[in-house]
């Protein structure tokens, strides 16, 4: 997943893929490899039961789920991703209600350049605990994060707890809301967006992706309100929130109105009208100069709620 700006930095996510159920399975449902080829391939003709591999477990257990370790675990494509260096991946289900809609992967590479962060907060005994996070480089980010929680409504995580939307801050070093800000502002990260994962359980999953500016995990973040109390009846999505590293601020165009997508239009409409997580390699229906999209909605409350977008 590498940009195609003129900033030829590596991102911090190499591969995206989506898994979708059929006939009691979850089969290839679509993805970016970049240019890993080979593990496209092998993936491409992968399927997974409840419980079976990474994509499975998350299926079963109903929960996103971090695998930081390939080597002797239960992910089924360990000798490909090796050899395509890859060594971790984070599974992220996409629940309506009881019904699994799909599950997205991203996998990533660990090394001693890349930095940011993709973290899964639990609720436990009334504050978020983290269950688990990948943070390549970010080691002390890392350690700090482990011996933090979070209350309803303080920092990110809490913020998306507190209003069960998504939430994007910026200069996470420097921000008074990010709770870690001393931590992050030595990690280099720079955007943080966070999410609430639904489940069909009774815990509290959220979801944050920090980004570094030496390697981020994305260069343009968007976020889409789709709930029928704010676009009515029509299947259509707000752009509530975005940053570009080109254009700056996104949630209102040129003339102030807030920008529109509609169902099967273009790949965040796509995600809008299936329900599904979209990757898409571009770039044509991208924005200019980008390549690759990952598009992820989110169902609450019988509906599609919201879609978080992000592009490198």
């Amino acid at each position: 997943m590498e940009s195609a700006s003129e900033n030829t930095t590596s991102t911090f996510i190499q591969a995206s893929e989506v898994w979708v159920p059929k006939d009691g399975r979850l089969v290839h449902g679509g993805g970016d490899y970049g240019d890993l080829a080979d593990f496209a391939a092998v993936s491409g003709k992968e399927s997974f039961g409840p419980g079976e591999g990474l994509p499975g477990k998350a299926w079963a257990e109903g929960r996103p789920v971090v695998l930081k370790e390939f080597d002797g675990s239960y992910f089924k494509r360990t000798e490909a991703a090796k050899a395509a260096g890859l060594t971790c991946a984070v599974a992220v289900p996409v629940f309506d209600g009881a019904e699994l809609k799909a599950v997205l992967v991203v996998l990533c590479g660990d090394d001693a350049v890349r930095t940011g962060a993709i973290e899964v907060w639990r609720e436990d005994n009334r504050l978020l605990m983290l269950e688990d996070g990948y943070y390549g480089a970010a080691k002390h980010f890392e350690w700090v994060s482990k011996h933090t929680q979070f209350p309803r409504g303080q920092g990110l995580p809490g913020g998306v707890w507190a209003s069960m939307t998504p939430m994007m801050m910026r200069d996470l070093g420097s921000g008074y809301r990010f709770i870690r800000a001393d931590a992050a502002g030595r990690a280099g990260l720079t955007t943080g967006l966070g999410l609430p994962v639904p489940t069909p359980g009774h815990d509290t999953y959220v979801l944050t992706l920090l980004s570094a500016r030496g390697t981020p995990l994305a260069r343009r973040f968007e976020m889409w309100d789709a709930r029928s109390a704010v676009v009515g009846s029509k299947k259509e999505a707000i752009l509530v929130d975005g940053i570009c590293e080109r254009e700056g601020a996104l949630w209102v165009d040129e003339t102030g109105t807030p920008a529109r997508a509609k169902a099967w239009e273009g790949p965040v409409g796509r995600a809008l009208g299936s329900g599904l997580p979209v990757v898409e390699r571009g770039p044509a229906g991208l924005p200019a100069g980008y390549t690759t999209m990952v598009a992820l909605p989110i169902h609450q409350g019988g509906e599609l709620a919201h879609i978080v977008a992000w592009y490198c």
